[in-house]
Formats: structure tokens, sequence, C-alpha cells
């Protein structure tokens, strides 16, 4: 049986997106100044995985060609994209706690149990993960990273990405009414 979604707590609006966006060209800018890099996150996860999988197989991991350079000299961990993936995780945290957003709940529509919903999460999850490392790159570092570098494959990724998700808002919509 399905429970009714929880009430939303009473929490403070939103920030005004054309501030969020500002802000967010900021943290890049300061990223590119700083680092000489941008942003993205499958790249914390994938050095995540691989510490992980180093514990339990470590002559494996280290004989990988993708994955054994990360264990060469330093932690795979010990990287700005694993810094920046647990600042974004306190950021995001510590924002929703001051604006009254946080509670422990699976979002989803009235025509999908929350166990249905944690299972779509999870299998969309390792597939848009095995195929960031396939292209060499996350939806945010492509999308911002490279778009903030007016890189042609990034912006053309980009507007695909926008296409493909108004293409399969009719398909999932359903779920959410």
């Amino acid at each position: 049986m399905n429970a009714p979604p929880l009430p939303a707590p009473r929490s403070a609006p939103y920030l005004n997106p054309y501030v969020a966006g500002i802000g967010l060209g900021l943290t890049l800018l300061t990223a590119f100044v700083t680092l000489g890099a941008g942003l993205g996150a499958s790249g914390a996860i994938a050095r995540g995985a691989a510490a992980a999988a180093h514990a339990v197989a470590p002559a494996a991991v280290e004989g990988n060609g993708y994955l054994g350079p990360w264990f060469q000299g330093t932690s795979p961990l010990a990287h700005y994209l694993v810094w920046m993936a647990v600042g974004v995780f306190a950021g995001g945290g510590l924002s929703a706690l001051l604006a009254r957003r946080a509670r422990v709940h699976v979002e989803r529509g009235p025509r999908v149990s929350a166990r249905g919903r944690l299972v779509y999460a999870v299998v969309g999850g390792l597939l848009a993960g095995f195929a960031s490392r396939m292209a060499g790159g996350c939806t945010s570092g492509q999308a911002l990273t490279g778009g903030a570098l007016l890189s042609d494959g990034s912006w053309a990724f980009t507007m695909a990405t926008f296409a493909g998700g108004f293409a399969a808002a009719p398909l999932v919509r359903r779920q959410w009414r």
C-alpha cells in the first residue's frame, strides 16, 4: 500500500534563479582561477568507487589501466573533485537545514511506490554514472565547464540533453499526477 507523500515543511523561499545562476558562474570562475580546472561530479564518485574497490582487491585495481594511475603516489581521494563533492554535500545539507527543507522522504508521484522510485533512481544513476565515465565526464562537467569554455561538443550535448528531457517528459509525467 502506498502512503501519501508527506506535506512539505514550512520553509524559506527559494533563491532567485538569476542570483543563483550568477553565484554558480562565479563559483565556476573561482574554480578556473584557483584550480585551473572546472566543476564536475562524476570524477569524485569514480574515485570513491575506486578506493572502495581497492580496499577489496588492490592488485586488480592497481593493474587496471584506467584506475591504476590514481593509486600512484597519493590516495585517489586526495583530489580536488572529491573535496568539491564533500563541500557540495555539506553546503547543500546546511542550506536545507537553514531553509527548513531537510527531511527524510522519498520524492515520488502517487502512481509509483517508494521502493519502485528508489529502484528507478538507482538503476538510472548507475547507467548515468557508467555513461559519464565512458564519455569522460558528467552532465555538470559537460554543461557547466564545457559550456563556459564554449566547447561545441558541450553545447551540442547540453541542447541534446534538454531536447531529450522534453521528449521524455510526457512519457513519465503520468507517474507524478
